[in-house]
């Protein structure tokens, strides 16, 4: 049976008091659920940020709210906030069968800074939950969660720790901080940097304007950014990285990697190497440090290419050129640089 719990006048008198409110100690409204009944929580609010923590052995919904002009956030009472809050917004808490519903909008009225607020839900569940997730004013945080995510946000970041399923999640205008997650990962941003760490699976990182740190990363890994630096560390199986406008700087590299960037330098350490390594700059010089290897096709190209024991090489070496292989040329290194010079150590 559904049970709707909807904003009433005497809960403010009853969670918190101004002082509370305005210090972020206490939630404007609670409500208490059974973890074990709740599979699936879908949670959409306009103004605030969303949180959900797994692992709970009792589930409980957090409800925050508090004027959006910084300005006013002193000088309104529990009364005018409660008022507003009443006459411009919808404000849901319910539950139907195994799902957690947490929904917060506009009522469609003329409103100003004045009656702009910011609603906020912080979430307890159980582990096994699956979740739906949208904000367009405010970060998106899960933590301890296992099966389906789907989270979006318009204006903040997202923070991700120890969760594992198909992970997807979405922000235009914030950070990605995500470690401790398995399976299917596809994180994207449009104006953030993303951080990575301890990630095992399917991984997709993506920003248009921010800068990439991964480390501990296992699998196929795919992370690009139009507008920031590359900085890689401990990355086992396929890495497929690029940038438009920075260098890229890898360490502890073991498996295939192809990476490239539009306007910076390159500098790759490779502890071990499968079947390819392919790395590119248009406005920078390339320095390769891997593994000895009797069993590789070479093609380098840069202003000068300086390669070490090549042993019995079987093509051409000249200044700006290295194209030849050793052995039957299983291992692909393809390295160019267009405007520097090129190095490779083994």
């Amino acid at each position: 049976m559904k049970k709707n719990f909807l904003v009433l006048l005497l809960l403010l008198g009853a969670f918190c008091s101004n002082a509370q409110r305005n210090s972020g100690a206490a939630p404007y409204l609670t409500k208490p659920f059974g973890t074990t009944s709740i599979k699936e929580v879908r949670a959409e609010t306009a103004g605030g940020s969303i949180s959900v923590e797994g692992g709970k052995t009792s589930g409980l919904v957090e409800v925050y709210v508090e004027p959006s002009n910084g300005g006013l956030r002193k000088k309104m009472s529990d009364q005018d906030i409660k008022s507003v809050l009443e006459q411009y917004y919808d404000l849901e808490v319910s539950t139907s069968g195994n799902v957690l519903v947490a929904k917060a909008s506009r009522k469609d009225r003329n409103w100003s800074e004045k009656t702009a607020l910011s609603i906020s839900f912080k979430i307890y569940t159980g582990t096994d939950v699956r979740t739906d997730l949208k904000t367009s004013g405010g970060s998106i945080r899960l933590q301890g969660l296992k099966g389906d995510q789907f989270f979006k946000t318009s204006g903040g970041s997202l923070l991700v720790r120890d969760v594992s399923g198909k992970i997807t999640g979405k922000t235009s205008g914030g950070s990605i901080d995500v470690s401790d997650a398995r399976e299917e990962i596809d994180l994207a941003t449009s104006g953030g940097s993303i951080k990575a760490d301890h990630l095992t699976g399917r991984i997709r990182l993506k920003t248009s304007g921010g800068s990439l740190t991964l480390s501990d990363l296992s699998g196929n890994v795919e992370a690009r950014t139009s507008g920031g630096s590359i900085t890689a560390s401990g990355i086992k199986g396929d890495l497929f990285t690029s940038t438009s406008g920075g260098s890229v700087t890898l360490k502890g590299i073991d498996g295939n990697l192809d990476a490239s960037t539009s306007g910076g330098r390159i500098r790759a350490e490779l502890v071990g190497t499968k079947d390819f390594v392919k790395l590119h700059t248009s406005a920078g010089g390339v320095n390769v440090d891997m593994p000895r290897t009797d069993n590789a096709q070479f093609n380098l190209s840069g202003s000068k290419v300086n390669v070490s024991q090549l042993g019995n090489f079987n093509g051409s070496i000249e200044k700006n050129r290295v194209k030849g292989k050793i052995g039957s040329g299983k291992l692909l290194v393809e390295v160019t640089a267009s405007s520097g010079n090129v190095d490779v150590h083994m």
